[in-house]
């Protein structure tokens, strides 16, 4: 049980705050003249930790600077620390406080599936593990986990497609062919000869590599005595590239599983490095860049870092070995050995493997915060140069571009990316399914996107950028200027629009400022003209890819929905049955009559609307 105690700023007054606030566990919040959370902590003793913000001597620069901005304070009483700490963790993700360091990773990580079928199908999975069966991960990235998957299918030829596609086959398709499957679909391998292939996939995702390569070494040897030189060919080259890959590997396969968390900060910057091993083997890396205040240490990243990412997972290894000490370390060991479901240890200070894994972790987070300060310094150079080009009395801070993308008029969809001087803010970007206008009219489509994006932004207080682009010439600036300018009187946002060059050829666009009847010259070479085309392509990128999906999912139902007695169920039945539409495309008449439900009558209706006999 928690209660809320909230002083409203008319009637805040320090001291009598102070002589009323409880000594109990619980979570404070300091609010500005706004009302707007600009910290948030957690304290085992309320009055006392509150009370230390409010002497008239504060030695650190970041307090100093928090409460010359406080204006109130809230405070949420909790029943146990540790309560207090998911708070504080849960307060911090929703309001995103200017002075907590603030972290961001929605992603779920992907995990390699491992089936329980007859014949396992291997398969890289995301979210909740509902299906039966083994994973492995989490990988850090796509990268390194399609990476692994193409390893699997190369050394063991396991099969990945789904279960329906599987049980309808004859004959081998394409992973076969490009030998990246042994065909179980077609009886080409028997039950016995895959279980082995799935032993030793099973053996390399836990890291027993050296295992491995003594079996197959056994068998080439015995293979070559017996003259079969094509069988000890290929275990040779299994042999070769399992040994190329424990040439890369770092760690040891009795050193589990571990995360290895290096903190460092330069000018004011935060890095996290993250090295994931999992089984023994390092599975990559990943690196983080918290918003901070410029005047916290490694400490204080540290810790509120670990909180926000661990809490909420399920993928907790049993060691977190760190490169510098945290507050509350065996708090944070409970609740994370608590939600693992087994303990879990905050290493620091740690000898031999682990400390050369520290090593190379800060290797890393130095090599990407000095990649990450070049990067924020171009991108500054090319804002300084878009102020030039466009005239402008201050540095642009937020650029918005917008791009349409449709097939022939189909499946419109339209595009809002967001840049700034840190690079793309992808938390920011919006997409718009286009409804109710002529297929094709690309001028009515950027008009409904501008009026529903900019319409939601006045009525949410929403940021707003400096510059606008839109991709497209003189007609799209023309609905830009009617939507800002004309509509919603937002003259303060510069209005830009790029368009494609002749053969779309990248360096021949023109660019069209509003208010301005020539085209802009800028050099081709120049920042800013990067900067355009960068956010333009992103723009495009952004749209395509809903586009596709959208148009694809409407092309699979279209089809089947036109056809009396399909309804959702019999259509889902289908997909499912043949693997999805270019498998029931395929289909003869006595397959759809296979499917539950599918009399031969529908079965004909069926073929003849696919094959446009009707």
């Amino acid at each position: 049980t928690s209660c809320t105690i909230c002083y409203p700023f008319e009637m805040f007054n320090i001291q009598k705050f102070l002589k009323t606030l409880t000594t109990r566990t619980g979570v404070y919040q300091m609010l500005d003249k706004q009302g707007a959370i600009l910290y948030v902590g957690k304290a085992r003793n309320l009055k006392r930790r509150v009370s230390s913000y409010f002497k008239e001597r504060i030695d650190d620069k970041k307090t100093r600077a928090l409460m010359q901005q406080v204006i109130s304070v809230k405070v949420i009483v909790t029943e146990t620390e540790r309560e207090a700490l998911i708070l504080e963790n849960n307060l911090i993700k929703k309001y995103r406080p200017r002075y907590n360091i603030l972290f961001r990773d929605d992603k779920s990580y992907p995990y390699i599936f491992l089936s329980n079928d007859k014949f396992p199908r291997l398969e890289v999975r995301r979210g909740m593990k509902r299906e039966k069966g083994h994973y492995y991960g989490p990988y850090p990235s796509g990268i390194a986990i399609r990476e692994a998957v193409n390893i699997l299918q190369k050394l063991f030829k396991i099969r990945s497609c789904i279960n329906s596609y599987f049980s309808s086959r004859s004959r081998p398709c394409l992973q076969y062919q490009i030998h990246r499957c042994v065909a179980p679909c077609a009886d080409y391998i028997s039950s016995e000869s895959y279980a082995e292939n799935v032993r030793y996939a099973v053996m390399f995702l836990e890291g027993k590599s050296r295992i491995i390569i003594d079996e197959l070494t056994a068998y080439m040897k015995k293979a070559s005595n017996n003259l079969e030189y094509e069988l000890a060919a290929k275990y040779r080259d299994q042999i070769q590239i399992l040994r190329e890959i424990q040439s890369k590997q770092f760690v040891d396969s009795k050193c589990g599983d571990v995360d290895v968390l290096a903190a460092i900060e330069d000018k004011g910057i935060y890095c996290v490095q993250m090295l994931i091993i999992r089984k023994g083997q390092l599975l990559g890396n990943k690196v983080f860049f918290p918003k901070a205040v410029a005047t916290m240490n490694i400490q204080e990243i540290l810790a509120p870092f670990i909180t926000q990412y661990y809490v909420g997972r399920l993928d907790i290894p049993k060691d977190i070995v760190l490169n510098a000490a945290v507050e509350n370390k065996l708090l944070l060991q409970d609740l994370l050995s608590e939600q693992a479901g087994r303990a879990v240890k905050l290493r620091f200070n740690v000898r031999g493997e682990r400390a050369r894994w520290v090593k190379m972790a800060l290797v890393n987070a130095k090599q990407s915060l000095k990649a990450n300060v070049l990067t924020k310094t171009n991108y500054f150079k090319q804002f300084v140069e878009l102020q030039k080009i466009l005239n402008l009395s201050k540095i642009p801070r937020r650029l918005e571009c917008f791009d349409i993308s449709h097939t022939m008029g189909e499946a419109t969809v339209a595009s809002c990316v967001v840049f700034n001087q840190e690079g793309f803010c992808k938390e920011n970007y919006r997409r718009f399914n286009i409804r109710g206008i002529t297929g094709g009219d690309d001028f009515a489509a950027m008009r409904q996107a501008l009026k529903r994006r900019y319409a939601h932004a006045l009525d949410n207080q929403e940021k707003l950028p400096d510059v606008l682009v839109v991709d497209g010439g003189k007609g799209q600036l023309k609905q830009a200027e009617d939507v800002l300018l004309k509509e919603y009187k937002l003259k303060q946002i510069i209005l830009l629009a790029i368009a494609k060059g002749e053969g779309r050829k990248p360096g021949l666009e023109t660019l069209y400022l509003s208010g301005n009847k020539k085209p802009i010259t800028i050099a081709k070479d120049n920042p800013a003209f990067y900067l355009i085309q960068q956010i333009r392509d992103e723009a495009h990128r952004f749209a395509i890819t809903r586009h596709r999906l959208r148009r694809s999912k409407a092309r699979k139902q279209s089809v089947l929905e036109d056809i009396a007695g399909i309804g959702s169920k019999r259509r889902k039945e289908l997909l499912n049955y043949f693997g999805g539409l270019q498998g029931v495309m395929k289909a003869s008449i006595d397959d759809l009559m296979n499917v539950s439900g599918i009399s031969r009558k529908l079965a004909i209706e069926i073929y003849d609307r696919l094959h446009g006999n009707v």
